[in-house]
């Protein structure tokens, strides 16, 4: 557990240097389950796909695909992915290209934690699943 912690302040630590802009009064709250699975050798992709639903109702299938770079090694997928939206209005308003800030380490069990930005809208991701990882990596998280 102590873990996921330390994984979770070093992802909104890096998150600090992304201009992030406050959610909008009467915005919609949107919720994501996902599952991701990917490797990295400075270069870092993943891919996977998620299920959004609203407070008003709206659902909307996704996929979901990840790529950047950084000081970042490893291989791992995050079966029990949630991700939480602020600054959307519909549901529609969570797909499109997302600045990611990303901080991960674990053996055999791992954990995750990201802050992504996209215009008025932030996305935080958090999750555990299995693999090998270590490092920071910045680059774009895709919605679909």
């Amino acid at each position: 557990m102590n873990l996921l912690k330390w994984v979770a302040v070093a992802a909104l630590a890096c998150g600090g240097f992304l201009a992030a802009t406050p959610a909008r009064a009467g915005d919609v709250s949107c919720r994501m389950s996902f599952q991701l699975s990917g490797w990295s050798v400075f270069y870092k992709t993943a891919s996977g796909s998620g299920m959004v639903r609203c407070s008003d109702g709206q659902s909307l299938h996704v996929t979901l695909r990840a790529k950047g770079g950084g000081l970042t090694f490893g291989k791992t997928r995050i079966s029990n992915g949630i991700g939480k939206f602020s600054g959307i209005s519909n549901v529609h308003d969570v797909l499109g290209h997302y600045a990611n800030a990303e901080a991960h380490a674990g053996a055999q069990r791992s954990a995750d934690a990201q802050v992504l930005t996209k215009g008025n809208v932030s996305l935080a991701l958090s999750g555990k699943g299995e693999g090998w990882n270590l490092g920071v990596a910045f680059g774009a998280f895709i919605i679909e």
